[in-house]
């Protein structure tokens, strides 16, 4: 017998959470250190349990994946208490990537934490955010979605507002917050809706109730789509409802912008993903995919015009997130049901590429504070004189996320458009490449302003960051290493995503 694989014969079956248990223990660990000895001051300790445990759950998840757990060469999916959670390739797939953007998060924010208090608790809301995220993976019931979906927002609401002392970062936690409560008003209004349209919260039983009619309920169940498609374009700072996203972004401390930016978005598409795969036929109530059609073209238009008009770097990544939610948006807005397993399973392979690369252009950016230097780029001008390495892994990042060869961010954007071609949306592809080949304008202004223009004033960097320099370099190795070893990546996403599809 293979002791590789998780079967019921082998392990109890609610152990295929394993990932999500070890973020969770981890926080609660993080929060007993700190009971114990809430005096101490040993960042170093609370960083590495934060770092282990981010690991362990990245390793389970890898070794769950790489097993076929969940998957059809081991018995299919595994649901667990209900049906309510399902483990399965594009749980354990998203898991993953949670995981790897939670450990860059934690090792880059020791140095960048220096000196501050309540550094436990940064780590815990840390955790506690990517649990939730890994549930949210997993929630096969609307119920579960909402209760996961807030599980990840209310610890991110406290790490927005981390820095006290700086008004920015607090008015930026407060307008997180409340537009996150209205979202999450109109999140449930529209699972209540459905409900009442279909008598279940199961995805699996909701779909087959609309698939079955519901006469007179059409519109009830209609509404209540479009109210929980709202829901999800808050939480992935999609159109209409992505105007949150640059103040929390560049209010917040810059580590947590990129989990934000990267973890989230990911783990609000992947709720997204299988609700409306797995819960919501295409072609009853209301046509869900000419909706998704709509938000990704002007969310990756909005996302791109805006970013080109900024002035200050941070303010600029966070605008060129929403243009990459609307990319990321062509999985549900190629989808045409059985054939749409490719385009979602590229839409997943991206968002684990750009994990790693904007995640990473964050820590820069974190690095740049640590500094001292300024926000703009002219601020930037001459650093790569200083700071070669860090600036290196910079260029990475910002030619990925233009999707330049030879880095991660080309294969899979070029995976994501030729998906859209086949299914159909040739148009959908041309928007993306034309948006994709505007963002190349202000990702090579970092790349100018570090590389060739002259520095407007003495740099005095003082000490390096050890781990954040770290992290960043991590960050730009994965990026770098993920184009030779992308075959691998697309064929387990979409593999993943197939198996999904009712």
């Amino acid at each position: 017998m293979d002791p590789v694989l998780l079967q019921a014969d082998q392990l109890p079956q609610w152990t295929a959470l394993a990932p999500a248990l070890a973020l969770a223990l981890t926080g609660l660990l993080l929060f007993l250190i700190d009971s114990v000895d809430p005096d101490s001051s040993n960042p170093a300790l609370l960083a590495a349990v934060a770092t282990v445990g981010s690991l362990a759950s990245l390793g389970l998840a890898g070794w769950f994946l790489s097993a076929g757990t969940g998957q059809p060469s081991t018995d299919g999916a595994i649901a667990l208490f209900g049906d309510a959670l399902v483990v399965d390739g594009m749980t354990l797939f998203f898991q993953a990537l949670f995981a790897s953007v939670t450990a860059l998060v934690v090792v880059a924010s020791y140095d960048y934490l220096h000196d501050r208090a309540y550094q436990a608790e940064f780590y815990s809301l840390v955790l506690f955010a990517a649990t939730g995220m890994a549930l949210m993976a997993a929630a096969n019931s609307l119920a579960v979605a909402f209760i996961a979906l807030e599980l990840a927002s209310l610890p991110s609401y406290a790490l927005v507002a981390f820095l006290k002392r700086d008004s920015g970062s607090v008015e930026a936690g407060l307008k997180y917050f409340l537009i996150g409560a209205l979202s999450s008003a109109v999140f449930v209004f529209g699972i209540s809706l459905v409900y009442a349209a279909t008598g279940s919260l199961l995805l699996p039983d909701v779909y087959a109730a609309l698939s079955g009619g519901i006469e007179g309920l059409d519109g009830v169940a209609g509404v209540g789509i479009v109210m929980i498609a709202g829901g999800f374009a808050f939480k992935t700072a999609s159109v209409p409802f992505h105007f949150w996203a640059p103040e929390a972004y560049e209010g917040a401390p810059a580590p947590v912008s990129g989990f934000l930016s990267s973890a989230s978005k990911a783990a609000g598409f992947a709720l997204a993903f299988r609700v409306f795969v797995t819960g919501f036929p295409v072609d009853v109530g209301i046509d869900w995919v000419l909706l998704f059609q709509v938000l990704a073209v002007a969310t990756m238009t909005l996302g791109n015009f805006a970013a080109a008009t900024q002035e200050e770097v941070k303010r600029m990544l966070a605008y060129s997130s929403i243009g990459h939610a609307g990319y990321a948006l062509i999985g549900l807005a190629a989808f045409t049901g059985g054939a749409g397993g490719n385009v979602l399973g590229a839409s997943m392979a991206h968002l684990l590429v750009y994990g790693f690369m904007n995640t990473g252009a964050f820590l820069f950016v974190a690095l740049a504070e640590h500094w001292g230097v300024g926000r703009t780029f002219e601020d930037y001008a001459g650093l790569a004189s200083k700071a070669p390495l860090a600036s290196v892994a910079m260029t990475v990042f910002m030619f990925s996320l233009a999707g330049l060869p030879p880095f991660g961010g080309f294969f899979s954007k070029y995976f994501l458009f030729a998906g859209a071609v086949e299914a159909g949306f040739w148009w959908l592809a041309a928007v993306g490449a034309v948006n994709s080949a505007l963002s190349l304008f202000y990702y090579s202004r970092v790349v100018k302003a570090l590389w060739l223009d002259d520095a407007t004033g003495e740099f005095e960097l003082g000490g390096t960051p050890t781990a954040l320099y770290a992290a960043v370099v991590f960050a730009a190795v994965a990026t770098v290493l993920l184009l030779p070893g992308f075959p691998p990546v697309i064929e387990t996403a979409q593999s993943a995503a197939a198996a999904v599809l009712p």
